[in-house]
């Protein structure tokens, strides 16, 4: 397993999430519906919104994932979403060289296929929530399009409603 490495703007990134005062709160029914709705549009029982702090990944909001919170950073898909301002799609886990030997994998919950895409458009700079999408099955890599229209949308209307805070 290969962790993220650590984005060279991570200090100013993680100084932009606590501003947003939004780790460790309460769930919001905004978010939640997004994430069902990522959970309906890409045809997966798994759907997150992670904020990538300096050691773990936090869910503000969750679908399929019921009583987990949070993953330690080093396993987290999510902090290597974050490292680029596009959809970081991961079509089957197990044939991913970074992910192949992850406990996510080989293990509860045992992600195949993973999509997600850092927010910050509009957001303090650096402040990037991944909302994801993963399921148990993999996935080719042919409705690539479709799944990216979908997630750039959901990542709009999040930006949307962190902003709105």
């Amino acid at each position: 397993m290969s962790s993220a490495s650590i984005p060279y703007d991570d200090e100013a990134r993680l100084r932009s999430l606590v501003n947003l005062e939004v780790l460790d709160t309460a769930p919001e029914a905004e978010f939640d519906a997004l994430v069902k709705v990522a959970a309906m549009v890409c045809g997966v029982p798994i759907s997150l919104l992670s904020l990538v702090d300096e050691s773990r990944q936090w869910f503000k909001a969750n679908v399929g994932l019921p009583g987990v919170n949070e993953t330690p950073r080093d396993v987290a898909f999510c902090a290597h979403a974050i490292h680029g301002d596009a959809l970081f799609e991961v079509p089957d886990a197990t044939k991913d060289a970074r992910f192949a030997d992850n406990p996510l994998v080989t293990g509860d919950p045992t992600i195949r296929f993973y999509a997600g895409a850092p927010l910050s458009t509009a957001l303090p700079v650096g402040s990037r929530w991944a909302p994801c999408a993963s399921s148990t099955a993999g996935r080719a890599s042919g409705a690539r399009s479709s799944r990216a229209g979908s997630v750039s949308l959901l990542t709009s209307c999040s930006t949307s409603f962190a902003r709105q805070r």
